[in-house]
């Protein structure tokens, strides 16, 4: 089963690792750019794959539910919600994501580093469930 790694290793990654568990999360959002970048497909509705912690052990299996590629200036208020961070508008989802995008790790992980985003940016909105928990959740 294919890995899924939210964002990088470190306290961004556990902190949305422990919102995918307590079911907070259920959705989150990608550049199109990157799954270009990396010769990926893009997710499949049923499709599931194992998330994984920063220290790279399975915390659970997730289900894909839904998959829509989207300008990033289309994002609504329900996705940003249900991302599982707290964020209650869009401007404070979208604040929050550029942040991540605009990083160094981000653009070294591109090869681009003058990368940024705008309005017309394509983003992948995956929404999931969680199939199982594994033993390493916590």
């Amino acid at each position: 089963m294919p890995k899924a790694e939210f964002a990088f290793p470190g306290p961004l990654r556990d902190r949305l690792v422990a919102a995918i568990l307590d079911g907070a999360k259920t959705a989150t959002t990608a550049l199109l750019t990157e799954y270009e970048h990396e010769g990926e497909l893009l997710p499949v509705v049923g499709e599931r794959s194992v998330v994984v912690d920063s220290d790279g052990r399975p915390v659970a299996v997730i289900e894909v539910t839904g998959v829509r590629v989207v300008r990033l200036q289309e994002v609504d208020v329900d996705h940003a919600r249900d991302e599982g961070e707290g964020h209650t508008t869009v401007d404070a989802w979208r604040t929050g994501h550029e942040k991540f995008w605009h990083s160094e790790e981000m653009r070294q992980a591109l090869g681009d580093p003058g990368f940024t985003v705008d309005d017309a940016t394509p983003v992948v909105l995956q929404r999931f469930h969680v199939v199982t928990r594994l033993c390493g959740g916590s």
